[in-house]
C-alpha cells in the first residue's frame, strides 16, 4: 500500500473556548491558558494557600481567609467553579478573583475546591471528587494534625456550599447526599446551599433553551456540546445527574434538604430549568430562595464582578448565610 493511502491525520471535532479540543481519534488537548484571561486582583486583604485534598486523583482546592477577620471565627463557603464539566480550574484568574471578593466581602474562610474534568472523567466523576472535597473539611475539624491556618479561623458548624453553573450541579447532588443536619459531616455542619445559575439538563428544552440567543455567552451549541462531552456514555440528558426530574432520577418531595438560594440571570438560557427546579422545590415545602436577575447573561457575576448585579448579588448571599 502507498503512503497516499495512509490514514489522514486526526481532525478536530469539539472545542470548548479554546481550552479542551477532542480529536477524531478520541485525543484530547488541553490549553494552559484560561478562557477569562483577565488580572489576577490581589491586593493583600486576603490570604490564600492551595492544599491537595485528593492523593489518588491528585486533585487541590485552593483556601481564602481575610487578612483582618471581622471576627475569631468565620462561616466556611464552599465556590465550586463552573465549565459543563468539561473546563475550568480553581487557579483561573476570574475564579480567584470571585473568591477574594467572597473572602472579604461575606467575611469568610472560601475553599475552591477543582474537581476531574470530562471527557476524560464523564460523570459522576466531579460529583464525586464535591464529595470528597466536603469531607476533607470533616478530616481538618476532627485531625489532630489538622492546618492551624483553617482551624483557627473556621466554624465548622456553619459550613456553606455554593456552586456555579456545573458546580450548582455538584451542590445539587451534595444537598441531595448529605440531607438535612448533614450528620454524616459532623462536627461540620451545612447550613445551606446556595446555586448560582445550576447546570441542569434534559431531552425536552425549556423554552429559554429552544428560543436563548444564539449569540448568549452561554447558546445552546455549547450547553449541548458540555453534555454530550461529560455524561455517561450511552445516556442521555435525563440521566439523574443531569436531570433532577428525569424518568428514573429520584424523587426529591419525601427528602429533608437544608435552605437552598437558587440564582439565575434573566437572559441565561438555564433560566428555565433554574426556576423549574426552585418552584418544584417549594412547592415540596423545601426551604428555598429564587432569586433572577432580569436581563442578565451567564455568568455575570464574575463575568462582569464589578456591575451592580454582581454587587446585588453579595448582598443577597450576605443575607442567606447570616
Amino acid at each position: 500500500m502507498s503512503d497516499s493511502a495512509a490514514v489522514p491525520p486526526p481532525y478536530e471535532v469539539d472545542e470548548c473556548r479554546g481550552v479542551l479540543r477532542v480529536y477524531s481519534d478520541g485525543s484530547i488537548v488541553r490549553s494552559f491558558k484560561p478562557s477569562f484571561d483577565v488580572p489576577v486582583h490581589d491586593d493583600g486583604s486576603v490570604l490564600w494557600k492551595d492544599v491537595q485534598f485528593d492523593l489518588v486523583h491528585d486533585l487541590q482546592l485552593r483556601l481564602y481567609k481575610p487578612t483582618s477577620p471581622s471576627s475569631t471565627k468565620l462561616p466556611v463557603f464552599y465556590y465550586i467553579h463552573g465549565g459543563g464539566f468539561c473546563i475550568g480550574s480553581r487557579t483561573w484568574p476570574n475564579c480567584q478573583n470571585y473568591c477574594f471578593r467572597l473572602a472579604s466581602e461575606l467575611q469568610v474562610v472560601v475553599v475552591s475546591p477543582d474537581y476531574r474534568l470530562a471527557p476524560e472523567n464523564r460523570l459522576p466523576a466531579a460529583i464525586e471528587d464535591g464529595y470528597m472535597a466536603v469531607k476533607w473539611l470533616q478530616g481538618q475539624a476532627t485531625s489532630d494534625e489538622a492546618d492551624s491556618w483553617l482551624t483557627d479561623v473556621a466554624d465548622f458548624s456553619r459550613l456553606f456550599i455554593s456552586g456555579d453553573s456545573s458546580g450548582g450541579n455538584i451542590a445539587h447532588h451534595l444537598a441531595v447526599r448529605f440531607g438535612a443536619g448533614s450528620t454524616e459531616l459532623a462536627p461540620v455542619r451545612v447550613k445551606g446551599y446556595v446555586l448560582l445559575a445550576p447546570f441542569f439538563g434534559g431531552t425536552l428544552l425549556t423554552k429559554s433553551e429552544a428560543e436563548g440567543p444564539k449569540e448568549a455567552f452561554l447558546n445552546w451549541q455549547l450547553i449541548d456540546r458540555f453534555w454530550r462531552l461529560s455524561i455517561p456514555v450511552g445516556e442521555t440528558t435525563d440521566h439523574p445527574l443531569v436531570n433532577p426530574f428525569g424518568p428514573n432520577s429520584p424523587d426529591l418531595g419525601p427528602l429533608d434538604l437544608d435552605p437552598i438560594l437558587v440564582v439565575v440571570g434573566g437572559a441565561d438560557l438555564l433560566k428555565g430549568r433554574a426556576e423549574d427546579y426552585a418552584r418544584r422545590l417549594q412547592g415540596w415545602g423545601k426551604k428555598v430562595e429564587y432569586v433572577e436577575f432580569e436581563g442578565e447573561q451567564h455568568g455575570f457575576f464574575t463575568i462582569d464582578p464589578n456591575s451592580q448585579a454582581a454587587n446585588d448579588l453579595m448582598l443577597i448571599i450576605k443575607s442567606f448565610i447570616v
